[in-house]
């Protein structure tokens, strides 16, 4: 972190910030997620100007060399990586054994921290690190579909007797074969699952 920032060095960690924050929020706003295109930039950008701000205060005039040492300069990005915390903990819900919003939580605290690398003059291992951002919301999102997972899953169904013995006897077998099916534990992929509920 330099001790003595210009105008420019502050215009192109903004700059960088505002881009990477861009990067990473576009798919997940197109893909209409609740961080996406504008708070992800809103966030990066918090952090950054944070961490600049820590490095603006660190005055070097009338100090000696050894005062350094005892000076507590990442109270306010440390600060600002709490406050996000709870923002991000606020957007994890839980809807009985369905967990959502993990993923948008992460991914504030990451474009927090990438805020933070650009303002405090880490260009290099902020680029990286949107890189790496970029791959894994990007590129991994196809991947993990292909990943077997174990689902369980409950099928209602109330059917009315039907004069037809039968035909009712036959169609309560079959729905009590399938929910049998559905409700055990098998590995089945989240497209099989909705194709055995009859989502699809």
């Amino acid at each position: 972190m330099l001790l003595e920032l210009t105008w420019t060095d502050i215009a192109l960690r903004l700059a960088l910030t505002m881009l990477a924050g861009a990067i990473i929020g576009f798919d997940r706003g197109a893909r209409g997620h609740a961080a996406g295109f504008r708070t992800t930039i809103l966030v990066a950008l918090a952090a950054s100007v944070a961490m600049i701000l820590a490095n603006l205060l660190l005055s070097v005039s009338g100090k000696t060399p050894e005062s350094f040492s005892t000076m507590d300069v990442m109270r306010l990005p440390l600060g600002i990586l709490t406050g996000v915390g709870f923002i991000g903990g606020g957007t994890i819900v839980r809807k009985g054994d369905l967990v959502i919003g993990v993923t948008t939580a992460a991914t504030l605290w990451l474009v927090t921290v990438i805020g933070l690398c650009f303002g405090a003059g880490q260009l290099i291992l902020g680029m990286m690190a949107t890189a790496l951002a970029v791959i894994t919301l990007w590129i991994l999102k196809w991947v993990d579909p292909m990943i077997p997972r174990e689902h369980r899953a409950r099928l209602v169904l109330a059917c009315e007797p039907r004069p037809q013995g039968g035909r009712a006897h036959a169609a309560g077998a079959y729905a009590k074969a399938r929910r049998r099916h559905i409700e055990g534990r098998s590995k089945m992929s989240k497209r099989q699952l909705e194709n055995a509920l009859g989502m699809r």
